[in-house]
């Protein structure tokens, strides 16, 4: 923006609330929730869903566990009305989920409202009309205030008196005053205490009054300020339930609702993944999962969230960003080399009876939603020795041992850095057999055999093909990789000293694998060391193996 543009903006003025309460405030309950997906969302869909789109996504959020389903505005048209009369024909409500219509305080529409509710048995009456001063003075034309308190009187009147229309529907009403955040704190009450005097609303009974940040103009501990004042200041407040409904215009709309619960609020309305109008809705999705991951059970279930994005992409059309919270496909991925060394370890920490989710980067626990743990590292050339070698653990199953991370980590990122892309699981598994595993470059081992001389000397008996050369080799020692170097070491081979060997087996049953890691280093310059990895059925040939590969490393890699 240039700076000549600054001038024709000025700050929003906040209401001062010096004693505010609800920055000491906890949350320890789950609101009320309400998905307007049906009707905010939808609406600013660039291809509106159909009927049938509609009912899956309807049934989606039934077995999310939402009670409050805003389902149109049945008035608006016939998609809207026919709608909600498939819900009702095909029997789709479940006894205990109340939908919600829409409806403007206009005469003809909340009497069309009334038409679409016939059979339904729980039902909420949203009604609006726009109070803010920038809406009465474009929108209605310079209206007074006495004009579009009318509005919603005769709107709250009218319904009352529709009663008869649907006997057997228990109706709540709902009153928004649109445009809430940025009306007069003190004529909002004004409004909404007139709506109550026409309603009579009960503790047993209430009224909903939905306060919107229709358009977000403010920062989030604003809207919480008024939420509170609004909550301290309307009568009756025992019966009136306090609802919230964020747009998210500056980015804060998830912020704006977690500070107006603090404040004070019983309800919020919202979308999967903050769909709506402009930048959007409130996201249901991201402020459930944030009390989850606080503790908090919000009676809503998103243990499969791959599920729930994919019914909600599929149905609206819209795209679930790769970063969005929780559901973006890299929201749990680290490709840092030191945030995936801090993962790796604390999940390496973590054992069947730990209690408390505690690992690095990670607010949640995928699994808890349905995200495999496959995604939580990936390689490309940022990546450290600790994600190469996690990853290579809990896909492939080998135990890579510590010292040898480096030297994996730094060949395997030199391949992503070459080809320019991350590198899939089996390209890492193809990368480290082919560096490291049973090499085959100066000496190929043929066969094997060994026989044990008296308890602490064996003698090992190993054809090789040398540079090409069949060869039958002897030696003997305390062990068997002993008695072959000892056998390398008549040949003049011996040009290594051995520095670190390990082993463990790949899989559990008779057919598993033994793999084994050797290190050595050079006699001409023992900080020069090379690793390498053997593989076989028997666990004496899988250590030859790794010695092998070790030495043949090293004679391709020292004048490197």
């Amino acid at each position: 923006m240039k700076a000549s543009d600054i001038n024709k903006y000025s700050p929003f003025q906040p209401l001062s609330l010096k004693d505010r309460e609800w920055p000491d405030r906890k949350l320890t309950d789950a609101p009320i929730w309400c998905s307007v997906d049906l009707r905010d969302g939808n609406q600013a869909l660039p291809v509106p869903m159909n009927i049938n789109q509609k009912v899956r996504l309807f049934k989606q959020l039934v077995a999310i566990g939402f009670k409050h389903i805003e389902v149109g505005f049945p008035a608006a048209s016939d998609t809207e009305f026919n709608f909600l009369r498939k819900l009702v024909d095909q029997n789709l409500i479940p006894e205990d989920v109340t939908v919600q219509v829409l409806v403007q305080a206009r005469e003809p529409l909340i009497r069309r409202t009334f038409e679409s509710l016939n059979g339904v048995k729980n039902a909420i009456v949203h009604l609006y009309n726009s109070t803010s001063p920038l809406q009465r003075r474009i929108t209605f034309s310079n209206a007074s205030k006495e004009t579009i308190k009318a509005i919603a009187v005769d709107g709250t009147l009218l319904i009352k008196s529709l009663f008869g229309e649907v006997p057997d529907t228990n109706i709540t009403l709902q009153y928004s005053p649109e445009s809430f955040s940025d009306t007069e704190e003190d004529y909002s009450i004004e409004v909404c205490e007139a709506v109550m005097d026409s309603w009579q609303p009960t503790p047993e009974h209430k009224i909903i009054l939905n306060l919107p940040s229709t358009v977000e103009w403010n920062m989030p501990h604003t809207y919480a300020d008024q939420i509170e004042w609004f909550c301290r200041t309307i009568k009756n407040r025992e019966s009136v339930i306090v609802s919230l409904h964020t747009h998210n215009d500056r980015g804060t709309g998830i912020a704006a609702t977690e500070l107006g619960l603090l404040a004070g609020a019983d309800r919020v309305e919202g979308t999967l993944f903050g769909n709506g109008e402009r930048t959007g809705n409130l996201d249901l999705v991201t402020l459930a999962l944030n009390m989850n991951s606080h503790g908090v059970q919000t009676g809503l279930d998103f243990s499969d969230i791959d599920t729930v994005r994919q019914v909600y992409e599929k149905n609206t059309g819209m795209i679930v960003h790769k970063r969005h919270p929780y559901a973006g496909e890299l929201v749990f991925t680290a490709f840092s080399g030191s945030h995936q060394d801090a993962i790796k370890k604390g999940m390496d920490l973590r054992g069947e009876d730990e209690k408390n989710w505690a690992v690095p980067y990670l607010t949640i626990d995928p699994n808890d939603i349905g995200r495999s743990y496959e995604a939580i590292i990936r390689i490309n050339s940022q990546s450290g020795k600790g994600g190469v070698a996690y990853i290579l653990k809990r896909e492939f199953d080998y135990d890579v041992p510590k010292k040898m991370h480096p030297e994996v980590g730094l060949h395997i990122n030199s391949l992503a850095d070459k080809y320019g892309r991350e590198l899939s699981f089996k390209e890492i598994q193809f990368e480290f057999q082919k560096e490291f595993v049973n090499r085959k470059d100066i000496i190929e081992l043929k066969k094997y055999k060994i026989k044990e001389l008296t308890e602490t000397e064996v003698q090992s008996v190993v054809t090789i093909s040398h540079l090409g050369n069949e060869m039958i080799l002897e030696g003997r020692g305390n062990g068997p990789i002993n008695s072959v170097v000892y056998a390398m070491k008549q040949q003049g081979w011996k040009d290594f000293n051995l520095e670190q060997y390990r082993s463990h087996s790949i899989g559990h049953s008779s057919a598993s694998v033994s793999v084994s890691y050797i290190q050595i280093s050079l006699k001409s310059n023992p900080a020069i060391r090379f690793w390498g990895c053997g593989e076989h059925t028997s666990i004496r040939r899988s250590g030859v193996n790794a010695l092998i590969s070790a030495y043949n490393r090293a004679q391709v890699l020292k004048d490197k």
